[in-house]
């Protein structure tokens, strides 16, 4: 009964979450129809160096021209995360009203105007604007270097004259476009104030591309042929991994099972003086629970907390929630299914706590809390001083901080209580075939590749070759300006991962117990989330070798979340990892007659 309600429960949350974000995802112009000569919002987001997606300012830090009043545009809670600081602009972009050479300011720079925005020209910055919640793009100006090698004989050129192309079908806006003009430049080179007019046109092409499909033009690069083709190979290089180790499993490890099985039914039936070997030997010592068994217990609940909270994040992108640009979406997701989750963790890590004979829960629910939590929380502190140094959107406003902790403390909280309650309150027992004896057997001495490393690193290494291929894109789209929009593919992937994950954890607990090693609880658990490891590993291969993000900030950012997503990875693998062992290893003692 326990179980059908939480599984009823987890159906509720799904179905309010849908609905959520069915709302939250909506602008200012609600129905987004004009009339001519109406008005349509245009809001000034961010600029940063093209580079460094972490490193990114407000619009207006830099000396453009403002509108008399700068109004903030109000925000949700994922747009804030994603660093959107979005403000009315200048620029007056009326519904199907064309200009032609527009002033938007005469703008006097003094010395200090001029050198900031060279630097952010020498940087390669770019601006990013939202024109009816479509997303527009340009650089600030550009750099002659003419074969010149010293960047003091550099030229900088800041561009100003924008134009802007915008589409419309019947009374809707469908696309826009904003270029540069080449020849409307000045010269920014020397250390003088400039006069610079600042200019803007705009035209209006009608187009027949319906409004429902207006964002399909950003998912086309992530779905053109040679990317397609490049997705499969992925897909089919997992398929072979997987189809290699089942075939592994299937020929080598149940071939050994079986002559395991006719070998002890067969010692059985002659002499029962006969001295076990194999994993049957240690049947009185395998079902001994683990050191640190609340530690044990708190990262399989949070474990468990961050793969449903995987499957709803796939479930909304598969039903077209996560559509491109849809400002914020995904981290309004992460948090408010992270906290409607917590019931899960709680519940679980407190009735496996239960079943190992754990008797102080409260301790283990604050571990629970504090598992993943905890390291999330001291990344956060320390990154977000270094975006509020760095005077970055990065940095969350105090009042978004308290948010979060509002949720934490009323949401969080309370629900991983509850759900510790429950899994407290459910009294099942440990469902071991084999009786525990008193004192635990000494273990063989081993060779080195059997020690805890060497697992680790060969049970890491395949999940993470399944896998690989699929990681650049979604570095390049998270990390990058690339956009990922084929979730279908990465839900096959991740399937993938999983299966694999849990036949190599597996098959290396067969091996660990045929050796005599009846300590596998822990071994399991850190061999599948090895994988997490490796991931990591190549953090630092995308970072140095197929990127050019570079600054304290923005390696700081990309080191400290990474280490966090790769953490969170740990825990849920590895949580893969324990349950299939223990289903294996709970199906051998059973089919054999251990006592």
């Amino acid at each position: 009964m326990v179980f059908v309600g939480k599984w009823n429960l987890v159906v509720l949350m799904l179905l309010l979450l849908v609905s959520t974000f069915a709302t939250v995802v909506r602008s200012d112009a609600s129905d987004h129809r004009y009339k001519s000569k109406d008005p349509v919002p245009l809001y000034a987001n961010k600029v940063g160096p093209f580079q460094n997606p972490s490193e990114t300012y407000r619009f207006f830090d830099l000396p453009f021209c403002s509108p008399a009043q700068v109004k903030e545009k109000k925000e949700a809670l994922g747009e804030v995360l994603n660093g959107d600081r979005l403000v009315s602009s200048p620029y007056k972009l009326d519904f199907l009203v064309d200009k032609d050479s527009e002033l938007v300011c005469k703008k006097q720079l003094t010395k200090e105007e001029v050198a900031q925005f060279r630097k952010a020209v020498a940087k390669d910055y770019y601006f990013q604007m939202y024109y009816d919640d479509l997303p527009v793009w340009g650089f600030l100006g550009k750099v002659e270097k003419e074969g010149k090698s010293d960047p003091s004989e550099y030229k900088y050129y800041l561009f100003k004259h924008l134009h802007f192309e915008i589409s419309y079908n019947k009374d809707r806006v469908v696309e826009i476009n904003a270029r540069t003009d080449s020849n409307a430049l000045v010269d920014i080179t020397e250390d003088k104030g400039v006069d610079v007019d600042f200019m803007y046109s705009v035209k209006w092409i009608e187009t027949n591309i319906p409004f429902e499909k207006r964002m399909e033009k950003y998912s086309q690069t992530s779905s053109l042929p040679h990317h397609l083709e490049i997705h499969w190979f992925s897909i089919i290089n997992s398929c072979v991994t997987v189809l290699l180790l089942t075939g592994f499993l299937s020929t080598i490890l149940m071939r050994v099972l079986k002559n395991d099985f006719v070998k002890y039914a067969n010692d059985e039936e002659t002499t029962d003086d006969q001295e076990e070997t194999g994993w049957k030997y240690i049947h009185g010592d395998v079902f001994r629970y683990p050191k640190y068994k609340s530690l044990f217990a708190a990262a399989l609940g949070c474990g468990s907390q961050l793969f449903i909270l995987m499957v709803f994040i796939f479930i909304l992108a598969l039903v077209g929630v996560f559509y491109p640009y849809n400002r914020g979406a995904l981290f309004t997701a992460l948090v408010v299914i992270y906290a409607l989750t917590s019931g899960i963790a709680g519940y679980t890590a407190a009735s496996f706590y239960g079943q190992l004979e754990g008797t102080n829960w409260v301790r283990n629910l604050l571990l629970t809390g504090a598992l993943f939590c905890g390291p999330l929380f001291l990344t956060f502190c320390f990154l977000n001083t270094v975006a509020i140094a760095y005077s970055a959107t990065a940095a969350l406003p105090f009042g978004t901080i308290v948010v979060i902790f509002l949720i934490w403390a009323l949401v969080t909280s309370p629900l991983l209580v509850l759900g510790g309650i429950a899994g407290k309150n459910s009294q099942t027992e440990f469902q071991a075939p084999c009786r525990t004896t008193k004192y635990p057997r000494e273990i063989p001495p081993l060779p080195w590749y059997r020690s805890t490393l060497p697992q680790m690193a060969m049970a890491g290494f395949l999940p993470f070759s399944a896998i690989y291929i699929e990681l650049y894109y979604i570095f390049a789209s998270v990390w990058g300006h690339r956009i990922y929009t084929i979730y279908s593919i990465l839900f096959i992937v991740f399937i993938i991962l999983l299966i694999v994950t849990a036949f190599i954890t597996v098959a290396l607990t067969y091996f660990e117990l045929a050796a005599e090693d009846h300590e596998w609880w822990w071994r399991s658990f850190l061999c599948g989330g090895s994988t997490g490891l490796f991931i990591y590993g190549y953090c630092l291969y995308y970072y140095y070798a197929r990127s050019d993000m570079s600054g304290f900030m923005q390696t700081s950012f990309f080191f400290g979340y990474m280490a966090c997503i790769c953490y969170g990875f740990f825990l849920m693998l590895g949580t893969v990892g324990f349950r299939a062992a223990l289903f294996f290893v709970r199906h051998i003692y059973r089919s054999i007659k251990c006592e």
